[in-house]
């Protein structure tokens, strides 16, 4: 329960940073998409290192279905616990979601209605974000495990601004942003291929990361 919770908290969290700071950047920039997004990327990164560190000892922060699913495929989670773990990281992100929307008084339920994400550029930029997230984590903890936290940090701040998808790269994500008509939503047509692009990438990572770590 301490390591379900954990999950659940600390994606909860994170969409609290990708969601609000995507609120606020939007309400502040009167207009710039590019500072607006900058905004954005900064606070998620900063985000993702402090509830790593914070959360990581006790249930492996994984806080994304995609990471899950990878450790499950190296034999380091057990399948029971990761179909746990992804049901406490969909349900914590639709959480965290909500709890944004309160803060800056808007309406609590929503569904994206204008951000259309879709074509093969954008399921393309998933599948490398997915597969450099992957790549960054193992081979984190292959060199330097204390540094995986950081690692993360940047590589999602940098892969919002080198992807055309601006780097999701996890499935709870998709899922939570799809239930948020602002600055970081997703229209929830296109979650799916989303999710599909993601998975994509985690076998790819398993096959070749395997390869390239030990």
């Amino acid at each position: 329960m301490q390591k379900l919770a954990a999950e659940a908290l600390g994606t909860a969290l994170l969409l609290i940073g990708v969601v609000g700071s995507g609120i606020m950047a939007e309400t502040l920039s009167d207009g710039n998409v590019a500072l607006a997004l900058l905004a954005n990327a900064i606070a998620t990164g900063c985000m993702l290192y402090a509830i790593i560190t914070v959360l990581g000892p006790i249930s492996g922060a994984h806080f994304n279905p995609a990471v899950t699913l990878a450790f499950a495929l190296r034999g380091e989670i057990a399948p029971k616990d990761a179909v746990l773990y992804v049901g406490v990281q969909i349900a914590g992100g639709i959480l965290g979601v909500w709890a944004a929307h309160g803060m800056f008084d808007l309406p609590i339920l929503q569904l994206s209605s204008t951000l259309h994400r879709t074509g093969v550029a954008q399921w393309w930029s998933e599948i490398v974000a997915t597969f450099g997230l992957l790549f960054v984590i193992f081979g984190g903890l292959r060199s330097n495990a204390a540094a995986v936290p950081t690692l993360v940090a940047l590589y999602i701040t940098g892969a919002y601004w080198f992807t055309s998808s601006t780097s999701f790269a996890n499935p709870a994500v998709t899922i939570a942003r799809g239930l948020s008509d602002t600055f970081a939503g997703i229209a929830p047509q296109h979650v799916l291929a989303f999710i599909l692009a993601q998975i994509i990438a985690v076998f790819v990572a398993h096959w070749s990361l395997r390869r390239l770590f030990g």
